[in-house]
């Protein structure tokens, strides 16, 4: 009377065939080579499902709460995290305003590449 043998159960340690975890043909995860220069994107960036700007907020009434608990070193960890998340909203926002003055530039390019075109090509008929 063999009462351990249940082929039915899931084993409690993986085994070579689990499918949750494939490997490519060298023996890598499919995406763990990051040092080849590839565009590498993360899945899901960030932990958090909230903006920048709600994070500010939410870290600066955590430190708020926390100092009138009477814990400064808490209320100082939320302000760090706080500030973290300020740097970041600075950093988007400036990549968004040199994103506009690159588009608005390779615009004004475009144009004056068309009107020089044009006249070359109206001193060519003359």
């Amino acid at each position: 009377m063999n009462n351990f043998k249940n082929n039915n159960r899931r084993s409690r340690f993986k085994s070579n065939g689990d499918r949750s975890f494939r490997r490519n043909g060298n023996g890598h995860k499919p995406n763990g080579d990051f040092s080849n220069g590839s565009s590498f994107k993360r899945r899901h960036p960030g932990k958090n499902n909230q903006n920048a700007a709600k994070l500010v907020e939410k870290y600066n009434d955590l430190a708020r709460e926390a100092l009138s608990n009477g814990d400064k070193i808490l209320s100082e960890n939320y302000l760090q995290h706080s500030e973290h998340f300020s740097r970041i909203l600075i950093s988007q926002e400036n990549l968004r305003i040199n994103n506009e003055k690159l588009a608005e530039a390779n615009i004004n390019n475009q144009l004056n590449v068309e009107t020089e075109s044009k006249e070359s090509e109206e001193k060519l008929t003359k």
